[in-house]
């Protein structure tokens, strides 16, 4: 594999940035798989899927619910509709052209980011 060295630094940014500020599998994996490593955005997707399937982000709870950061109930509800919301979202997905497919990614990621800039 010749690109471990980059996959290894992508896994360990997203880690960082998902223990930090709770971000890492669409915003920073899609956009480096794509750009670093030439992956397709329909590549870059189902890779960062399996990536999530493991329990990553495991010790990342653990510290924030030693500090009673976590909420449980709200967890395990939105788990189960992640699990289902996943299916359907992925099964559109992979029907929309990929360039369609990457402005949607683009505008979500521009849109979110003006919103949280300019909030008081």
């Amino acid at each position: 594999m010749d690109n471990i060295f980059i996959l290894l630094s992508i896994g360990l940014a997203a880690g960082i940035f998902s223990g930090m500020v709770g971000i890492g599998g669409g915003t920073i994996i899609v956009p480096a798989l794509i750009y670093f490593l030439g992956f397709s955005q329909y590549q870059a997707q189902g890779t960062t899927l399996l990536m999530m399937l493991f329990p990553i982000g495991a010790l990342a709870v653990y510290n924030y619910w030693n500090a009673g950061y976590v909420d449980w109930k709200a967890g395990c509800i939105m788990a189960g509709t992640f699990f289902i919301g996943g299916y359907f979202g992925s099964k559109f997905a992979i029907f929309l052209d990929q360039a369609v497919l990457k402005k949607i990614f683009a505008c979500f990621l521009v849109l979110l980011a003006i919103k949280m800039l300019f909030e008081k």
